[in-house]
């Protein structure tokens, strides 16, 4: 962690929280007690932020700074509200592209997704609060500093931002080899939001529940699988492909 991209000591950030600055993720230490401690761990859990509980050498490695017992990584980007985004877009194109990522973790597969996400044209990014990879020095280098080139955004849970979506008319399409049908199928020329799911387990069934289409990715070798970004940068470029069309 960048000593620039980090807060350290209990009133530091307690302050940050409340002054909403983008944080990352919380490391406290484990075992810590106090007063001052239980308020941020209370502020942390109305915030809904990312927190876990450490050892001390883990703390001491992460800074050499008096960080007592609290490390909170922060982003270098700043994230936009969902709602407010998600309308400014559709008030301003008739054909809104949105890509949502369930609980993908790896930052440099984050980095990637990006900046071909950037390339693509899509409109937003939409990630969990919590669960999520990080966006760290080597997320933003991964993307080529697309990262401050396109609007980001958490949510508490994608199921709520799915649901919102459909109310605005855009259609959500899961990425996932358990379709039946495959992307080429499927009109994306219109509003649509494409889901990525995680590295290890794929779109969460709750949330294949309530998307409106799924679609594959023809697979014509021995290999099951794509990594992550390289199948999100095939099924952006199909939608831009259609688009173009």
């Amino acid at each position: 962690m960048n000593d620039k991209n980090q807060i350290y000591g209990l009133r530091a950030t307690i302050e940050a929280i409340e002054a909403e600055r983008p944080i990352n993720k919380i490391y406290l230490q484990r075992g810590l007690q106090g007063d001052l401690f239980k308020e941020l761990e209370t502020l942390i859990r109305k915030k809904g932020l990312s927190s876990s509980y450490v050892p001390l050498e883990k703390l001491n490695r992460l800074t050499k700074s008096n960080h007592q017992g609290v490390v909170a990584s922060i982003s270098p980007v700043v994230f936009q509200e969902f709602g407010t985004l998600v309308e400014s877009v559709i008030s301003e194109k008739s054909n809104a592209f949105f890509l949502l990522l369930d609980h993908i973790t790896d930052v440099r597969n984050f980095g990637a997704i990006i900046r071909t996400a950037e390339c693509c044209g899509v409109d937003a990014i939409v990630i969990p609060k919590t669960g999520a990879a990080p966006i760290t020095d080597d997320t933003i280098k991964t993307s080529a500093g697309a990262a401050f080139n396109i609007p980001i955004t958490k949510v508490d849970h994608l199921k709520d931002a799915i649901f919102y979506l459909q109310s605005c008319d855009v259609s959500v399409v899961a990425a996932t080899e358990k379709a039946e049908n495959t992307l080429y199928n499927l009109n994306l020329v219109d509003s649509c939001a494409i889901i990525m799911g995680a590295e290890d387990k794929g779109i969460s069934p709750s949330i294949l529940k309530i998307v409106d289409h799924g679609a594959k990715l023809p697979m014509l070798g021995k290999i099951g699988s794509l990594n992550v970004s390289v199948a999100c940068g095939v099924v952006l470029y199909e939608v831009v492909r259609q688009r173009l069309g």
